[in-house]
């Protein structure tokens, strides 16, 4: 392989490896959704979202349509974003004071690092989405999620990763290294 090559190759892995440690946002389609029972029960939709190992989930923006069926009210429709383990997260019901059946849309952001709810997801980097009902009214279907999405802002752990600048250093150091190895190769051959 040619210097210049290899050279090439270095910067585009250290780039690569740079580029993919900034904060990332992550949209998930809420559309078609159901929610049918209390938390954990077996007929919810349970998403799992791939985010980075050790991420932190510093923020949250909506943008979607919920209907409750009557008896249910839409106060019922809570959706939870937690780590697997389901020990670290956050709740969030976006019709909380909506005592009544119906279709009502709901946007918004919510910053949780000022919220102080901000959250990080373990090592395996999953993010898990339960939607439920708070409380259950009826026998199968309670609510639907009927279209829109949520989108989730994650940040690497600043501990976990190095900075993007650490990664540009190391491949230049590699590829200065590889230069001094084959100039020295070089006079080496001359000199003999």
């Amino acid at each position: 392989m040619k210097l210049a090559t290899f050279n090439k190759l270095l910067v585009s892995l250290s780039l690569l490896a740079s580029s993919s440690l900034f904060a990332a946002p992550i949209t998930f389609d809420v559309g078609g959704i159901q929610s049918h029972g209390p938390r954990g029960d077996a007929d919810n939709t349970v998403a799992l979202l791939d985010v980075g190992a050790n991420s932190l989930v510093t923020s949250v923006a909506y943008d979607f349509t919920l209907t409750a069926y009557t008896p249910s009210w839409l106060s019922d429709m809570v959706i939870s974003f937690e780590n697997s383990k389901q020990t670290e997260g956050v709740f969030f019901t976006p019709g909380i004071v909506e005592w009544f059946p119906g279709t009502r849309s709901y946007a918004g952001f919510a910053d949780l690092v000022e919220l102080g709810l901000a959250f990080e997801v373990g090592v395996d980097g999953i993010l898990r989405l339960e939607f439920f009902e708070d409380w259950d009214d009826l026998p199968g279907v309670d609510g639907q999620w009927d279209f829109g999405t949520i989108t989730f802002n994650v940040e690497p752990v600043a501990g976990d990763v190095p900075e993007p600048a650490s990664g540009l250093l190391l491949g230049a150091g590699l590829a200065l290294m590889g230069c001094a190895k084959r100039r020295r190769g070089a006079a080496a051959r001359a000199a003999a």
